[in-house]
């Protein structure tokens, strides 16, 4: 329920009901995660996915039940045996999930809802009882997740970390382009540059934040809290240096740059020069980026994603095809934090 905030409040506030699919539990393999919803509008209207397309039929049909009886359910979509892998998910897993019905008076529900994209929040979803479908609020939850007793109900516990986010400094062609395509992934995105005619919404229509200064001015208040990635992509040393600094010095959890290898060399002698001990500099990520091939902004954008992601989830940037075990890792506890596949 939570990661469809952006589409599933406007409904709400529009007057609509949604039937909410949210799942439970994962068997073998699948694409999404225990957190991951789906929700099926009064008007027919189907926000998010919960299977990438394998089981969406069955969800859909489920929360078309449940919006008219109001009453929630529980279930098992797909199926966890290979003779009947063809019938179920293609990753050849199932999925349990509860649907259950929510409205604009449905007062626990609009309030997480409502929650600020940059902090954590957590919701209950009563499982069983007559209290089925029961949206607890966070505060009202005495343990942790996945599963908790609360009032005597089997409560599933779903949890929204903050977006990550992602500080550009450098406004030109490239960071438009990652601007779009981290956006797109789920990010917060600030981008900033010493240029005012640069920084606008025109230029940068997705991003969050568009911040007009020096970037290692600005760089120390806008990190902390979310998982922050910083790219610097200016291509000038007198405002990437500074920048790089001020953002190892500041705990960045992500630190990139671009530039040609004997840039790279160069900007490492200035930082070093300028204090920065050899184990930080060997934190950035320069030249920024997976081998992709590409060149074009959209595509180099595209390959600092990947990079940032791959680093963000502990992933190693190699094809799926040539690595053995499961296709999809999972985190030990429900999320629905923003996934970017």
């Amino acid at each position: 329920m939570l990661e469809l905030a952006d589409t599933l409040l406007p409904a709400l506030r529009a007057g609509q009901a949604a039937a909410v699919v949210t799942v439970t539990r994962v068997a073998r393999s699948a694409p999404r995660g225990p957190g991951a919803a789906m929700a099926v509008l009064d008007d027919g209207t189907v926000l998010g996915s919960i299977s990438g397309g394998c089981v969406e039929g069955d969800a859909v049909l489920l929360a078309t039940g449940v919006l008219a009886s109001g009453r929630a359910v529980t279930a098992t979509l797909g199926f966890s045996d290979d003779a009947a892998h063809a019938a179920g998910l293609a990753c050849g897993g199932s999925v349990d999930v509860v649907v259950h019905r929510i409205g604009p008076a449905d007062a626990a529900a609009v309030a997480a809802l409502e929650a600020p994209a940059d902090r954590s929040v957590r919701v209950g979803i009563v499982l069983e009882g007559d209290r089925a479908g029961e949206i607890v609020p966070g505060d009202a939850l005495a343990e942790e997740g996945p599963f908790v007793e609360h009032d005597g109900a089997r409560t599933f516990v779903v949890t929204r970390e903050p977006r990550p986010h992602l500080v550009v400094a450098g406004a030109g062609e490239h960071a438009i382009a990652l601007a779009r395509v981290a956006s797109a992934a789920g990010f917060t995105v600030t981008v900033m540059d010493v240029w005012e005619r640069l920084v606008t919404p025109e230029r940068f229509p997705t991003a969050d934040r568009l911040v007009v200064g020096v970037p290692a001015d600005a760089l120390p208040a806008l990190l902390g809290g979310a998982w922050t990635a910083v790219c610097v992509l200016s291509h000038d040393e007198r405002v990437d240096v500074p920048a790089l600094a001020a953002a190892l010095r500041a705990g960045a959890d992500f630190v990139g740059a671009m530039g040609a290898r004997s840039t790279v060399a160069h900007r490492a002698r200035l930082l070093a020069e300028a204090g920065l001990a050899e184990a930080d500099i060997a934190r950035i990520h320069s030249p920024l980026g997976l081998d992709l091939g590409g060149s074009s902004p959209e595509e180099t954008a595209l390959s600092v994603l990947a990079e940032m992601i791959a680093a963000r989830r502990g992933g190693t940037g190699e094809p799926l095809r040539t690595r053995t075990g499961p296709v999809h890792a999972r985190a030990a506890a429900p999320s629905c934090a923003p996934v970017a596949r």
